[in-house]
């Protein structure tokens, strides 16, 4: 039986991982509320889908990458945060934030009264708000978004693992949305090569939410719609950096002795995460 009936159901998945590095003596961060959040139906999801080993290397390293991103626009100026497809993050609560900070967090309307019950208890640490918006809706995304920008000087657009579920077709849109708004100064998503998108293509278990997002060349697709990049932070390296490593089977670490210099730094930059800003 497939566990992920809808792409809603991934924010269970990778909250479960969250929760578990939560647990370690050298956790690369302390998230309290994902056990809370993801329960029996995350780790029920990680049992039934494979690779779970390599999705939970990812989560962990995505996370403190996107942590650390944050805290530097802080210092930028930066007056309000949209989190597209927040799903179970819990940011607003377990990170230091100004009180003054405005978070957004959108999401399917099941998912947002979900958190909002589970949570009711706890205190964010800035001013959140919850708003339930299919984002395939254009209408009703660029009326929030209109909203928004006239409300703000400095707006930070983080969609973190929801790009790869979208067609070329909705992120071109998404994209152009985005960057009509003159407010709306940082993006940070992720980032695939081509090396990556036979990973991608192949899980099974992912049929009611596969990935769709395969464009000929990432980079270039943003900046087509008005997005240039800024910065790259690259998994493996990230991961290196803090001493957890790409959780290589054993026949692949022989193979990596012998890999040319070219094919290593490819497997290096497979996937990260990028500061866009609009062109």
């Amino acid at each position: 039986m497939n566990t992920i009936a809808h792409v809603s159901d991934t924010a269970f998945w990778v909250g479960i991982f969250r929760a578990q590095e939560s647990n370690r003596k050298d956790a690369l961060f302390k998230d309290p509320f994902a056990a809370l959040l993801t329960a029996e139906k995350g780790q029920d999801i990680v049992d039934h889908v494979s690779g779970s080993r390599y999705v939970s290397w990812t989560v962990v390293i995505r996370t403190r990458v996107i942590d650390e991103m944050i805290n530097s626009f802080l210092s930028e100026g930066v007056d309000t945060i949209i989190n597209l497809g927040a799903g179970l993050d819990t940011r607003p609560y377990r990170l230091e934030l100004p009180a003054s900070l405005r978070w957004i967090e959108v999401d399917y309307p099941h998912l947002i009264e979900f958190k909002e019950e589970k949570l009711k208890k706890e205190k964010p640490n800035c001013h959140l708000e919850r708003v339930s918006l299919d984002l395939a809706n254009q209408e009703e995304r660029q009326i929030f978004f209109s909203k928004v920008n006239s409300q703000a000087k400095k707006v930070l657009i983080l969609t973190e693992g929801v790009i790869p579920y979208l067609s070329e077709e909705q992120v071109s849109s998404l994209a152009i949305d985005l960057h009509t708004q003159n407010n709306f100064s940082f993006w940070i998503t992720e980032y695939h090569s081509h090396e990556m998108y036979r990973n991608l293509r192949k899980s099974k278990e992912m049929g009611n939410a596969p990935f769709q997002f395969f464009p000929e060349h990432w980079l270039a697709f943003f900046n087509e719609c008005s997005w240039k990049a800024r910065e790259i932070h690259y998994l493996v390296e990230e991961g290196e950096k803090w001493g957890r490593s790409f959780p290589l089977p054993r026949w692949a670490k022989i193979l990596h002795f012998i890999m040319p210099p070219k094919e290593i730094e490819k497997f290096r930059k497979m996937s990260g995460y990028i500061i866009f800003e609009p062109k």
